[in-house]
């Protein structure tokens, strides 16, 4: 199966290095570029599936790059960052052409919520309403968890972090991206809360065999 792949106009190589980061653990192919100039360079050679653009960039603004792009002939789907956060702003981000603006400081689960939306709605792919992962299902409608046909109680976080891990199988999940997901808002790093809520749920999942797994200084994954 070939990887989704990302490009990431961005020339803070602080929040390029956060985005970069966070979206090849979630199994991204990405790519970065610092400037105006060679993002639209790359974005006009290479088909990608989804572009983060930053709208201060250096050699050529944000907005320009995506007029240009639109103006090519590109419909990849574009999700502008930036600092600015009046609604002014935000039109003439997507009047330029983008698909989605993100205002900055922002948590990296929006982000990437943000992205999967955008490419389901370019792919046009349905939203599931159950998941399955080997013997284990969970129904998004009903809210039902069963395991090899036998019915697991959950509480709402439970269900939560079950439901993230599901939707990105045999994909390591960093500590990070289950407190900005399951908590919404920031917590501690050093806190123990995601470490007692993954016991929780190992605690009525994996009672006969594994699938939930802890990667020593990474975080956790899924597997069947």
């Amino acid at each position: 199966m070939v990887p989704v792949r990302i490009l990431v106009i961005e020339d803070d190589s602080k929040i390029a290095s956060f985005v970069v980061n966070g979206l090849k653990q979630g199994g991204f192919a990405v790519d970065r570029s610092s400037d105006g100039v060679d993002g639209l360079a790359r974005a006009q050679s290479i088909a990608y599936d989804a572009l983060v653009v930053d709208v201060m960039l250096p050699k050529m603004d944000g907005l320009t790059l995506v007029q240009k792009l639109r103006a090519s002939g590109s419909r990849s789907p574009v999700l502008i960052l930036s600092a600015k956060a009046s609604v002014d702003d935000r039109v003439n981000g997507l009047q330029a052409g983008g698909d989605d603006y993100l205002t900055k400081p922002f948590a990296f689960s929006e982000l990437l919520a943000r992205i999967q939306a955008l490419i389901r709605r370019a792919t046009q792919a349905p939203e599931p309403t159950r998941l399955t992962v080997g013997d284990l299902t969970l129904d998004l409608l009903t809210r039902e968890v069963r395991r090899a046909e036998e019915k697991i109680d959950l509480q709402p976080r439970e269900f939560a972090l079950l439901e993230y891990l599901m939707r990105h199988p045999n994909r390591p999940v960093t500590k990070t991206m289950i407190l900005e997901h399951i908590f919404d808002y920031s917590f501690d790093p050093q806190t123990n809360v995601v470490d007692v809520l993954v016991h929780r749920l190992r605690s009525k999942v994996d009672q006969d065999r594994a699938m939930i797994h802890t990667l020593r200084g990474v975080g956790y994954v899924l597997r069947s």
